[in-house]
């Protein structure tokens, strides 16, 4: 994985605070890209030109929010992306128990020195991606006839698993709050579409990377 790949946003309102956190990330030795932005709002324009592989969202960010949007639908949009440690005052976990148990949020109590708990667990969130993209083994071959059925396997296999938990979840949508069945019907579409998308791909190249028949 490059340096592209392991970009980091910073979402904060507060300057000072954004820059102790660039620092703490920068002690992993240059093994970050960071880009500081102040709101939700400029994060997302961001994201359409730089994907990250986590988020870091600040409670500072998170007041400033505007339209009528709920801290829940914010950081709920950015875990769309990547994984997000959010930072704010103890008392906000609660309204976020959905996204943290879903493992999508990391929640850090805004108190103390939290900046380091913050750093080290944006790494770890990146280490726990590249190390599952090791997981994947692709052919050395690219023209491997193979690999639609390595692609079906790899990617499929995880979703189906999505899926099935999903589906376990929503079995019980009447002891969930409403916002929290939304979400879950709304994984469930995603997996279905790209499971589809996915069966498309690889009889494609299957069919691209037919053996030649004798004559």
């Amino acid at each position: 994985m490059n340096l592209t790949s392991r970009t980091i946003f910073i979402i904060s309102g507060d300057p000072v605070l954004a820059q102790r956190c660039f620092e703490e990330l920068a002690a992993f030795g240059g093994r970050y890209r960071t880009i500081v932005v102040g709101t939700v709002e400029q994060a997302r324009r961001r994201i359409g030109h730089s994907a990250p592989a986590a988020v870091f969202l600040d409670e500072s960010a998170i007041e400033i929010i505007r339209g009528g949007e709920t801290v829940e639908s914010a950081v709920a949009m950015l875990t769309e992306t990547a994984p997000v440690v959010v930072a704010a005052a103890a008392e906000k976990q609660a309204g976020m128990a959905f996204l943290i148990t879903s493992g999508a949020v990391d929640f850090v109590a805004r108190t103390g020195n939290f900046l380091p708990i913050v750093a080290g667990m944006l790494d770890r969130r990146v280490r726990m991606a590249e190390r599952a993209a090791g997981m994947i083994q692709f052919p050395k071959d690219e023209l491997s006839g193979d690999f639609g059925e390595i692609l079906r396997h790899e990617v499929n296999n995880p979703l189906t698993g999505i899926l099935g938990n999903t589906e376990l979840l929503l079995a019980r949508r009447d002891r969930l709050p409403p916002a929290a069945v939304e979400r879950l019907e709304t994984i469930a579409g995603l997996a279905v579409r790209l499971r589809e998308t996915v069966r498309r791909l690889s009889n494609a190249w299957d069919e691209n990377h037919e053996p030649a028949r004798p004559a």
